[in-house]
């Protein structure tokens, strides 16, 4: 229904805030994974059906009781699914600064 939008609302504002978030976080990285997940997301669901080019847009905001599903499967699966980014992302980010820190080290004691 509606599990793309926690990381695309995630992804928006960390795009916003790039220029402010230090490089050896690399958010872009982050961005790349939340904004592509959310981007192929938003396209199956449009395929679908649950997502239509007029309002409500959500299909699943026609009735308050599908409103209620809809907020239920965006913290059941869009959160789960924006942690899980956050990890592979942690990851990502402590292995290219440990490699890079290594790299730094060996150099340092070659020269």
């Amino acid at each position: 229904m509606a599990c793309f939008s926690a990381p695309l609302a995630v992804g928006m504002i960390t795009t916003a805030c790039r220029k402010r978030i230090p490089e050896k976080y690399h958010i872009g990285w982050f961005n790349t994974l939340v904004l592509g997940g959310s981007a192929g997301l938003l396209l199956e669901h449009l395929a679908s059906g649950e997502i239509v080019p007029y309002p409500p847009f959500l299909t699943a905001m026609a009735s308050p009781a599908e409103t209620a599903v809809m907020v239920a499967e965006i913290m059941s699966i869009g959160v789960p699914m924006l942690l899980a980014c956050v990890g592979v992302w942690g990851a990502m980010v402590l292995a290219a600064n440990y490699f890079e820190h290594t790299a730094n080290s060996r150099a340092e004691h070659r020269a």
